[in-house]
């Protein structure tokens, strides 16, 4: 278990908290490998019914580690086709029956906004913000983002975070459906545990099985492994480094020499 995944449980609920707010709850392989864990925990012991996630600090989460995900795209293991516990993690919730409800207490980028898709109850700070900025990354969409945000979000929305990698208020997710509400700073945290609480105590067969005649698991987890193949490919793409090398040099990239 990573020393930046914190788990707590009561009354039937799992809190794993993103404890790295030095790094704004930047995710490496390692804390990708503990809330699969967590949640393969909440899934198969007994008296756990949901899963709670949240961050520390003043973000959710900030998305991968870009040192930790190049580090691993580059690894013997990646070579070899070895699969990622990223994408482990992103199957699994994708296709879990186990309840999930987010609050998010501060900013959301990349996976932080794509992992919310698969949840099923989201509330947010009203200081939150949302971006996806795969695209100004050299990148593409990942979770299954593809298709969930066109599909929850509508298209014309999904494109403006997905392409044009614009910001989204907390009140513009609600908006969207993608957020249940927004709240003031702190207040979050305490609707997703009432919410998580109401849950765990509902009929865990009849809870599980709604869930899962609700969601395209395999239609999701297809996407999920299309996405995945691509995004490899991505990394190494020269878009890919000059976008990366100039965030690392705090300058605008310069994609013009690239057809």
């Amino acid at each position: 278990m990573s020393e930046h995944i914190v788990c707590t449980t009561a009354e039937g609920v799992l809190e794993l908290t993103l404890n790295r707010p030095e790094r704004k709850n930047a995710l490496t392989q390692a804390m990708y490998e503990a809330m699969l864990q967590a949640l393969e925990r909440v899934e198969n012991e007994p008296g756990l019914r949901v899963l709670l996630i949240t961050g520390a600090g003043d973000s959710f989460t900030s998305g991968n580690d870009i040192g930790d995900f190049l580090a691993m795209a580059a690894s013997d293991a990646a070579e070899s086709g070895a699969v990622a516990p990223v994408v482990r993690f992103l199957y699994a919730l994708a296709g879990t029956d186990v309840p999930v409800v987010a609050a998010v207490n501060g900013s959301a980028v990349g996976v932080g906004v794509t992992l919310l898709f698969h949840c099923d109850f989201v509330y947010a700070s009203d200081r939150a913000m949302f971006a996806t900025p795969f695209v100004d990354l050299g990148l593409v969409p990942e979770a299954a983002s593809s298709l969930t945000m066109p599909s929850q979000m509508g298209y014309r929305r999904a494109a403006q975070m997905l392409l044009l990698g614009d910001r989204f208020s907390a009140a513009q997710m609600v908006e969207a459906g993608v957020v249940n509400a927004a709240f003031a700073d702190g207040e979050e945290l305490a609707q997703a545990r009432s919410v998580a609480l109401r849950l765990a105590r509902k009929p865990k067969r009849a809870l599980r099985s709604s869930k899962r005649l609700m969601r395209p698991v395999d239609e999701l987890r297809a996407r999920i492994g299309v996405e995945a193949q691509i995004f490899q490919r991505a990394l190494s793409s020269p878009e890919a480094l000059e976008a990366m090398t100039a965030f690392s040099e705090k300058r605008a990239p310069d994609f013009s020499r690239f057809e």
